[in-house]
């Protein structure tokens, strides 16, 4: 109920940042609310140690909204993870969020991302579409209930 009087009265536009350690909790809560299997705390925490992993978060006053977790690998990364709490989803988090994750990776020098993406995950699609990813291949059946994972990539000027 809480979550609903916040949206209600929040007109405030969320605050995009590099996530921190102290963000694994608030991270892992989103991540097992928005996929069947949630990562845990530990995971997150270990993730967020990681030189190789680069993370943001959009906030909204101490709440943590949408996070984006990526790998690097020398001059390319991959998406692990994008999600936005459900009580905040379809209010402009995800875009500017990626966005700025992707400036802020070609920054570290990554000439290309890629991610998979459920092929039925119509919203997370016509995200990845809009900012530029296209898909280079798919892993037949690669999800519970046999869905396929579409494999995309977008370069990095």
């Amino acid at each position: 109920m809480m979550h609903f009087v916040t949206r209600l009265i929040s007109r405030r536009e969320p605050t995009f940042s590099e996530a921190r350690e102290r963000d694994a909790a608030a991270i892992a809560a989103i991540h097992a609310a928005s996929f069947q299997r949630g990562w845990g705390e530990d995971e997150v925490h270990r993730l967020m140690m990681d030189r190789a992993v680069v993370a943001d978060r959009a906030t909204l006053g101490r709440t943590l909204t949408a996070f984006i977790l990526s790998r690097m690998a020398a001059d390319d990364a991959e998406i692990l993870s994008i999600a936005v709490a459900p009580a905040w989803r379809g209010r402009g988090h995800a875009r500017p969020l990626l966005d700025l994750h992707l400036r802020r990776l070609a920054g570290f020098g990554v000439r290309a991302v890629f991610l998979e993406v459920d092929e039925h995950n119509a919203p997370a699609r016509r995200l990845y579409r809009r900012a530029g990813f296209f898909e280079v291949g798919q892993r037949k059946a690669y999800y519970d209930g046999g869905a396929n994972a579409l494999i995309l990539r977008r370069d990095l000027g």
